[in-house]
């Protein structure tokens, strides 16, 4: 994960030492290198004789036998110059910020954009860090937060969502125990907040249109009296919301294999409730996903867009009316948010907005929610709700 996350900062100063581009090395040698760097430089209790061995064995283990003495030269030298940082020769402020939190320079230009620099900047920070545990109680129990506390967890009740509970300090391995038991369900704040705000109440008809890993969908189903359709359109994440739940052992939860970009295999109007947590690019997960900052491109958010918008057209056929659609990602890019809200309304009179119900801080002048990581300490995530107009 530390690699990950500081991936372009290390590869600045392999440059450095190596006086070459890290992209003309052979791909085991780069990770040699750049696990090595990272525990020398971020891990003190790894003595650094050992961090350079292990990197020169790892070149090696891969028949790059050659590289050896390379790798071993680049990280003695760096254990001799420990003060160095790339970013501090580079005078332009985004392109030093880029380095200095190993971020993607067109990425930053977006958000100086979207929030300006001085949040952009402590949004990188906070992405660098990892993320607050946050949970909830499947079937809320006496014992459960007491048993918590006494093995040394610190426990906070969520400001952001209801019944969410925030964990730090001690006591990891009985909240593992718990949440494989199934009596605690770990899961963001900002996640369970987008399940919220659909509303569903006893006896609603609930579809989760993208719905793998099962977070949300179990979540709703847990509320009880309410018919819950987990959808997704990959069998093997099918299977992973069966094993939600199973172990939630919830009985009104029924999954099924479908397309919501191609359309849904239910009539008009069929549901009280729908859940567009759509597939996105992910950009307010880095603390718990720092790869994505290197897969993405600008590019794969229009693409994106165009997927989002047409499983929201699909999913909103399938809204009874009177009833309530809610349009969420854990994306922080406009296209993927305002621009999917803005264009389903243009093509729609069926729906209007409607303001979704949180506190103020994280509620927008639309009416829908963010949140971010640098200033809730959550995923960051866009959440739009909108209500199908009854028939005239």
């Amino acid at each position: 994960m530390g690699v990950l996350r500081w991936q372009l900062w290390l590869d600045h100063v392999i440059e450095h030492f190596a006086d070459r581009k890290v992209a003309g090395l052979d791909l085991p040698v780069k990770i040699a290198l750049r696990l090595g760097l990272y525990q020398l430089r971020f891990l003190s209790r790894i003595p650094a004789s050992a961090a350079v061995n292990e990197s020169v064995n790892l070149v090696r283990m891969a028949r790059l036998r050659s590289a050896e003495g390379f790798v071993n030269a680049v990280l003695r030298r760096a254990t001799r110059e420990p003060e160095y940082d790339p970013s501090t020769a580079l005078s332009d402020p985004i392109e030093r910020l880029s380095v200095e939190t190993s971020h993607p320079r067109w990425l930053l230009d977006r958000w100086v954009q979207l929030i300006g620099f001085a949040e952009t900047q402590a949004l990188a920070i906070a992405n660098n860090h990892a993320a607050p545990v946050a949970f909830r109680l499947v079937e809320p129990r006496d014992g459960v937060l007491e048993r918590l506390r006494a093995a040394g967890a610190s426990l906070e009740a969520s400001e952001i969502a209801a019944g969410a509970w925030r964990v730090s300090g001690g006591g990891g391995e009985l909240l593992r125990l718990l949440a494989d038991q199934g009596r605690i369900y770990i899961q963001d704040e900002a996640s369970q907040l987008a399940a919220q705000t659909l509303e569903a109440r006893a006896g609603d008809h609930v579809l989760d249109v993208c719905a793998a890993p099962g977070s949300k969908s179990s979540q709703i189903a847990a509320l009880g009296e309410i018919h819950v359709i987990a959808g997704d359109v990959h069998e093997h994440r099918i299977r992973t919301v069966l094993q939600t739940s199973r172990t939630q052992r919830l009985t009104n939860l029924h999954c099924l294999i479908l397309d919501g970009q191609v359309g849904l295999p239910f009539p008009d109007g069929t549901f009280e409730r729908v859940l567009v947590d759509a597939p996105c690019s992910g950009t307010g997960t880095l603390r718990h996903n720092p790869e994505i900052r290197w897969r993405i491109s600008a590019e794969d958010l229009q693409d994106l867009s165009a997927r989002q918008r047409q499983l929201l057209r699909n999913a909103a056929r399938v809204v009874k009316p009177g009833g309530r659609l809610v349009y969420s990602t854990c994306s922080l890019e406009p296209e993927e948010n305002e621009g999917v809200v803005a264009a389903f309304l243009e093509m729609t009179d069926q729906f209007e907005p409607a303001s979704v119900e949180v506190k103020k801080e994280l509620r927008t002048t639309a009416g829908t929610a963010r949140t971010w990581p640098h200033r809730d300490d959550t995923e960051g995530f866009f959440i739009a709700a909108f209500n199908r107009k009854p028939p005239r």
